[in-house]
């Protein structure tokens, strides 16, 4: 659609439809919801003055982009939304030539926008301006500031809309937060408003232009444009972000500034669903969500098996309330991560510090330097902004603090941004680095204790939703020591975390009697269970939710060739070197040959 050339009114016609359009489709397939309703009205002020085939509309993680989507000639399709084969639900220029950039983690798009803008200025197309779209709760992470210092020095024309929703995921956390809304809402602004419009009243024409640039000057210093105004970013607003014409005669004039502007829109979010519109109590459920009943609300999902998220949050608790010393954080997920139980138990040992990965990680440093014990409970795909950190400032001190991994695996509907394929790749090669996993909700509640006890660097990994294998009771963990389930003959399956899981099940689909191995730990590995196994059972096969590029796979074969040890065949069934798309986990597994009747034709293939 060009948007151009619509009127105020049939603009605001087809924002209605496109929250409809939203409505019916992630109602069925779930996604992100209540962010993307929020951001319509500004998503199609933004096509009516831009045109995002040559001016980057970047979206910051990308998750309420959905409006962009719908504009850009994707009506019909997006009935695939988040479906294998489908819409992705993210930005994604192999989808569509209107999506600049793939994105899936917050706090990116002012630095792309600055990236953009050299770009242009480098080739000469003066005629080109990035347009960057962020929310309030990205604002709290530093690599948005490390872009703001060099976008106010170099001047670059660049135009950022800050959608301020007061609501990221979860509560808001910090100082710039509280910044963007307090003033804007708290009783002296409102009387000094009502003063200055009533006072206008009684000045002349040239007394009124003298006065208002005083006061604009004065306003400076009571609004959030100082904040910005100080870094050399023109600050506009703040404005009704669901009034689609102000937005675009502001946009119009952002557009015409050629230097970087901030437009501060605020939104409710959730607009035009009044159950999840601006409700306080409900903003994590509406933030993402499955099938739902679009009239009641109510979820679809019906009930199953314990989340490994459940068991960490339950098993969190009851170890704080044994030791006083036990704490955590986590970087804007309390929820997402069950931290949350631990946060209204113990309010003053575990911290939500906003989407702040690396201040999450290195904060929790002196904590264990000074005879605390830190949990920092993380999504795989989000420890990875945390990397460097996790180096420098965890393991080369050698401090306890123990990582608490979620989402390891394979994620789902949220697709390559955010599969947990990569953590025990990165993390294996830092030194004084412990790795292991657990396969059940006894083995996860060990593990914890184990951590709880260790002094040293310590991660352990868990899936999305429920362990494959069912719950049974497991020896306490000890540092480097495996485990066998079961010892067979001829082959060895051998698991690592969720993957102990898919042999067992693979195991009960093949002929034979296989030895199944639990790994438990993956750095140090029990190289005295291996060397015994290499004397038995000539051919290995891994399992295990990870890449297999540095994975447990090649861990197993670093080991046999240092021990010189060269007939064991190790077959992995790791993940390929690719970033793994979204779609239902079940088809997709199914795509990589993955599903234990898959692994065990495999398997039985290679040795008939």
């Amino acid at each position: 659609m060009n948007l151009h050339e619509y009127t105020l009114e049939e603009l605001n016609v087809l924002a209605d439809k496109i929250r409809q359009r939203i409505l019916e489709v992630v109602s069925k397939n779930g996604g992100h919801l209540s962010s993307t309703l929020g951001a319509t009205d500004l998503i199609v002020a933004m096509h009516a003055v831009f045109d995002p085939r040559k001016d980057p509309f970047i979206f910051d993680v990308s998750h309420q982009a959905y409006a962009h989507k719908l504009i850009t000639d994707r009506w019909d399709d997006f009935e695939t939304l988040r479906q294998f084969g489908g819409m992705c639900g993210y930005t994604d220029p192999d989808e569509s030539p209107h999506d600049y950039y793939k994105a899936g983690h917050s706090s990116t798009s002012i630095s792309l926008a600055v990236g953009a803008a050299k770009a242009f200025a480098l080739k000469g197309e003066t005629d080109r301006t990035p347009v960057a779209f962020i929310g309030d709760g990205s604002m709290s992470a530093g690599m948005v500031y490390e872009a703001l210092n060099e976008l106010g020095e170099r001047q670059y024309p660049v135009v950022i809309i800050l959608n301020d929703n007061e609501m990221s995921i979860s509560t808001p956390i910090g100082a710039v937060s509280r910044y963007l809304s307090r003033t804007m809402s708290g009783p002296v602004y409102s009387k000094v408003k009502k003063v200055v419009k009533d006072g206008l009243k009684s000045i002349s024409a040239d007394g009124t232009a003298y006065v208002l640039k005083r006061i604009d000057e004065s306003l400076r210093i009571m609004t959030p444009g100082l904040l910005f105004e100080e870094l050399g970013i023109k600050y506009i607003g703040p404005i009704d972000g669901h009034d689609i014409g102000q937005i675009k005669e502001t946009l119009k004039l952002a557009r015409g500034m050629g230097r970087p502007v901030i437009v501060h829109a605020q939104t409710t979010k959730g607009k035009g669903y009044e159950i999840a519109e601006g409700s306080e109590l409900s903003k994590e459920k509406w933030h993402g969500v499955g099938a739902f009943d679009v009239s009641n609300g109510q979820s679809l999902k019906k009930g199953g098996t314990i989340p490994a998220t459940k068991i960490f949050s339950e098993t969190l608790v009851a170890l704080a309330k044994e030791d006083p010393g036990i704490v955590g954080v986590t970087a804007a997920m309390p929820s997402g991560t069950g931290l949350n139980a631990a946060m209204e138990a113990f309010p003053d040992r575990f911290w939500d510090v906003a989407i702040a990965e690396q201040h999450a990680v290195t904060s929790m440093g002196p904590l264990a330097r000074e005879g605390f014990k830190p949990f920092c409970a993380i999504y795989s795909t989000f420890l990875q902004r945390g990397y460097d950190q996790v180096i420098h400032d965890i393991a080369l001190m050698d401090v306890g603090v123990s990582f608490a991994i979620d989402r390891a695996g394979i994620v789902g509907e949220d697709g390559e941004t955010h599969q947990g394929a990569f953590d025990i790749s990165y993390l294996r090669a830092i030194p004084n680095m412990t790795l292991a996993a657990p396969w059940n909700r006894t083995s996860l509640q060990k593990i914890m204790r184990f951590a709880a006890e260790y002094d040293r660097p310590f991660a352990f990994r868990y899936p999305r939703g429920a362990f494959l294998a069912a719950d049974e009771e497991v020896p306490d963990y000890v540092l480097g020591k495996g485990e066998i389930l079961h010892a067979g003959r001829d082959i060895a399956l051998i698991g690592y975390g969720n993957g102990v899981g898919r042999a067992v099940r693979t195991a009960e689909l093949m002929q034979g009697d296989p030895t199944i191995v639990d790994l438990r730990f993956v750095k140090p590995l029990d190289e005295a269970l291996l060397g015994e196994l290499a004397m038995t059972h000539r051919r290995w096969y891994v399992f295990s939710d990870s890449a297999a590029a540095g994975g447990v796979g090649s861990a197993l074969m670093e080991v046999l060739a240092g021990m010189g040890i060269r007939d064991v065949q190790v077959t992995t069934f790791e993940y390929p070197d690719a970033f793994i798309r979204h779609g239902n986990t079940y088809l997709v597994e199914e795509s990589l040959g993955l599903l234990p009747e898959q692994l065990a034709k495999t398997i039985e293939n290679h040795m008939y």
